[in-house]
């Protein structure tokens, strides 16, 4: 290091235009996210964004390293991806194990095997089952709704979800689940503003489209052979699209690109995956939801995924 660098005082924040990118596109749920619970979603995001940067910039700034904007996406994804009615303190757990153990652990920004996010909400589900799969709240609807109040009110807590009713032979409306009036975690019930982040994060380049589509080839391919065999356990391909946290999973999860697959190849096949996972974990697992625990898996498989599409690339060239 010269004179000069080390005189050049050291950059404490990274702006990563990319990662920015993804946090726009989930605006729009954080502000869906306070209009259907209350201003508490807003509340809870903001002590998951404290923990989170804080504890990413105990392990970076001390290394003479800077913050990163992606520790933004962690935050919200993982913010987002909690039930309405979660203590704070849990999710300060969560999200200071995911950065942690999910990133840190492993390096830092470009280096983690998994998912920080879902690493931090697989923690705290295994931890604290009951509060992460039955306690949630109905969602306030109409004129102010939300926005007039901290969260919703005693009467409207509810051990119900979407994927918990379908699995109990209830039939949904999909309008509701299309526009978000359900139950479910902060940021995935509304289907509409999940597509709409989505065409937002394609158009700007912020994510892959082949990692999106082709989880939703997965998911909505196999409920469609295993819902048309008359296995009840398995809804329609529509509800199994628009339900639970499949759609927000494979627009804002799945694509993830340090986790994910890096070959186009690769891409296809490991979305693929999850998506037919997270269809057979929803009907024969313990678990109502289970793209996270897809992902999580997948992501084991990705270095050697990749590896060997990269060898049978090199076989053909070779043969050619």
């Amino acid at each position: 290091m010269t004179a000069k660098e080390a005189s050049q005082p050291k950059k404490v924040f990274q702006v990563q235009k990319v990662m920015l990118r993804v946090c726009y596109a989930l605006i729009p749920l954080v502000v869906a996210s306070i209009y259907l619970f209350g201003w508490r979603s807003l509340g809870l995001i903001g002590v998951v964004f404290l923990f989170g940067i804080a504890t990413e910039a105990a392990f970076t700034l001390r290394q003479g390293k800077p913050i990163t904007s992606a520790v933004f996406v962690t935050c919200l994804i993982f913010s987002l991806s909690l039930p309405p009615t979660i203590p704070f303190w849990m999710a300060v757990v969560g999200i200071v194990v995911g950065v942690a153990i999910g990133k840190m652990a492993f390096g830092g920004f470009g280096q983690n095997v998994f998912n920080p996010a879902m690493v931090g909400r697989c923690f705290i589900y295994i931890t604290f089952p009951v509060q992460m799969t039955n306690r949630w709240v109905e969602p306030m609807w109409g004129d102010a709704a939300g926005f007039a109040g901290w969260s919703a009110l005693p009467d409207a807590v509810t051990q119900a979800t979407p994927m918990m009713a379908l699995r109990r032979g209830a039939t949904l409306p999909w309008l509701d689940l299309f526009f978000g009036n359900t139950s479910g975690s902060l940021g995935e019930t509304s289907a509409l503003l999940i597509l709409l982040g989505g065409v937002f994060l394609f158009y700007k380049k912020a994510a892959s489209w082949r990692l999106a589509l082709s989880c939703l080839l997965g998911g909505v391919i196999l409920s469609t052979l295993l819902h048309g065999a008359g296995v009840e356990v398995v809804p329609s391909p529509l509800t199994t699209l628009l339900s639970g946290s499949f759609l927000f999973g494979s627009i804002f999860v799945v694509t993830e690109p340090v986790s994910g697959a890096k070959t186009v190849l690769g891409q296809w096949i490991y979305g693929f995956m999850i998506g037919g996972l997270t269809v057979v974990l929803r009907g024969f697992s313990n678990f109502s939801e289970g793209i996270m625990f897809s992902v999580l898996l997948m992501n084991a498989f990705v270095p050697i995924m990749d590896q060997a599409v990269r060898q049978i690339q090199a076989r053909k060239e070779v043969a050619q």
